[in-house]
């Protein structure tokens, strides 16, 4: 297809043209809008988990966080190193080479989602009990996850191809199939725990069911021959420089999951030995609201990567500068306002999920804590995605490694012993200030380098 006419059908040469701050607002508020309410499912779902089901099923659904966070591992290696793959092909007018990231990128996701199920299925009791379950949560643990496994290639492919939808033009198609499957998420949640007595059961047969649909429309969408990314034959056989660079991009956000589910881990499991299920419970809430502000902050970065990949692709480094400061800005505005509201109305914000009162004062004093430094997260995020965005994934790789294994896994390690359950909490904020400081050094010194080549 030629170029010209491309240009007609979607927008991604505008990211070189398009004054930035606009651009952002394209790309981003779509890409808020679906990543909020994505957040907003899950507060939901666990609401309805912690009223319908009891405090119980809350501490066994944190159980599950680090096997989620494991599986969101393989799916953003492959969906965030795609996106910007196709967003620097766009940059580079490579087109043909674009497309046929899309096909890799379903091929992909196929063979990670399934083998992953199958590796986790038969073992599922000792992992959620190594991750932190005890006797009376792991029924729930298990009964979740179970049904989330078996449909994981579902939530893979459901990913990946909204990462390609976003990044190839066409952010607000990407938003309303997210929202979609929050919409339906949502309806089929309560009827499925109250109305049919499925318990937890229904909260994961909700979400299975509701990305099944978004998956349906994501294929109807790229089987359209007019589309500048579209699936096309012979696009769907592996090629090893795509898998590569798929792979290379996507590899820091693959260990920023697994980092994250190892930090999980340890946070349960210390959790446990100090303060028993409640506690845990209470780290799956404050878990929840902190997610739907960083929900946010992804969402932005969402909108930044394709306008800084294009532009860093096409050699425009003021206009990858400019859209990194904006966002910057606003990260740290959002973080700001979640800082503040736990600071100032913790009881009434937890009180959403439990009426148990042991689970809301266990939770408000997490949750003032882990807020403490918040905004300075917001920074750390944005910083880490810029350098993901324009290729040096080794830099981001870095920065996430460093944050989580070289400051938050020895305070998680150390701390406990001294101050018990005070002490989980606290390695929270400590390690974002000092991991803070770190990339905001390596930001500044690369951000110089780069506007000067």
């Amino acid at each position: 297809m030629h170029p010209s006419r491309m240009s007609k059908q979607t927008s991604p040469l505008l990211l070189g043209t398009q004054p930035v701050g606009s651009l952002l607002l394209q790309y981003a508020f779509p890409a808020i809008i679906a990543m909020t309410a994505a957040s907003l499912y899950n507060m939901v779902d666990s609401i309805f988990i912690g009223r319908g089901v009891g405090p119980l099923a809350i501490a066994g659904l944190a159980i599950t966080h680090p096997l989620m966070n494991l599986a969101a591992a393989f799916g953003s290696l492959v969906g965030v190193g795609a996106s910007t793959l196709v967003s620097v092909k766009l940059g580079q007018k490579d087109y043909k080479n674009a497309n046929r990231v899309l096909g890799n990128v379903l091929v992909m996701n196929v063979i990670l989602g399934i083998l992953f199920s199958l590796l986790c299925l038969p073992f599922l009791d000792p992992i959620l009990y190594f991750f932190g379950a005890s006797e009376h949560t792991i029924s729930y643990a298990r009964d979740f996850m179970h049904i989330i496994l078996l449909g994981n290639v579902v939530t893979h492919m459901y990913l990946g191809l909204n990462a390609i939808l976003r990044s190839s033009g066409y952010p607000r198609m990407a938003m309303y199939i997210t929202l979609l499957s929050v919409a339906v998420n949502c309806i089929l949640a309560p009827v499925f725990i109250f109305r049919f007595g499925w318990g937890i059961k229904g909260a994961a047969w909700a979400t299975v069911i509701a990305q099944v649909i978004s998956l349906i429309l994501q294929v109807i969408h790229f089987f359209n021959p007019n589309r500048v990314i579209c699936f096309r034959k012979g696009m769907f056989r592996l090629k090893s420089e795509l898998v590569n660079g798929i792979l290379s991009i996507g590899m820091s956000p693959f260990l920023m999951n697994i980092c994250s589910c190892l930090i999980v881990i340890l946070i349960n499991r210390a959790l446990k030995e100090y303060d028993g299920d409640i506690a845990i419970g209470a780290y799956g809430v404050i878990n929840r609201i902190l997610f739907l502000f960083i929900m946010v902050v992804m969402g932005l970065n969402q909108g930044m990567q394709p306008i800084a990949g294009y532009n860093y692709g096409a050699r425009r480094m003021k206009r990858v500068n400019e859209v990194t400061r904006i966002t910057i800005w606003w990260a740290v505005g959002i973080t700001a306002f979640g800082a503040v509201m736990c600071q100032l109305f913790p009881r009434f914000i937890v009180g959403w999920f439990t009426t148990d009162e042991e689970l809301i004062n266990a939770s408000v004093n997490g949750i003032r804590i882990i807020f403490a430094v918040f905004p300075l997260a917001g920074f750390q995020m944005v910083a880490s995605n810029f350098f993901l965005s324009i290729g040096k994934q080794k830099i981001a790789i870095f920065l996430s490694l460093t944050r989580q294994l070289l400051f938050l896994v020895p305070c998680l390690i150390v701390l406990p012993y001294f101050f018990r359950t005070l002490g989980v909490w606290i390695s929270l904020p400590l390690a974002d200030f000092i991991s803070s400081a770190l990339t905001a050094f390596i930001f500044v010194k690369t951000v110089k380098s780069i506007s000067n080549e």
